[in-house]
């Protein structure tokens, strides 16, 4: 899944889970689009470090994931 950036709050992405996670569920990822990179995070540790990869490696990701 890839969404697209929003200019609203650039100080902030936002950031959120697959529709496969539970709404309660923390045991998972988030994601967030920034205009130059596509944000990963754990869910239990918000504040904890970030993945950064590059839009087409993540969109490369994505396809592959969704093949399996």
């Amino acid at each position: 899944m890839i969404r697209n950036f929003s200019a609203e709050n650039a100080s902030e992405p936002e950031w959120f889970k697959s529709s496969y996670s539970g709404s309660d569920d923390n045991d998972c990822v988030e994601v967030a689009a920034t205009p130059t990179a596509v944000l990963v995070r754990d869910s239990k540790h918000t504040h904890g470090p970030r993945l950064a990869l590059a839009p087409t490696a993540w969109a490369d990701f994505v396809a592959y994931a969704s093949e399996r």
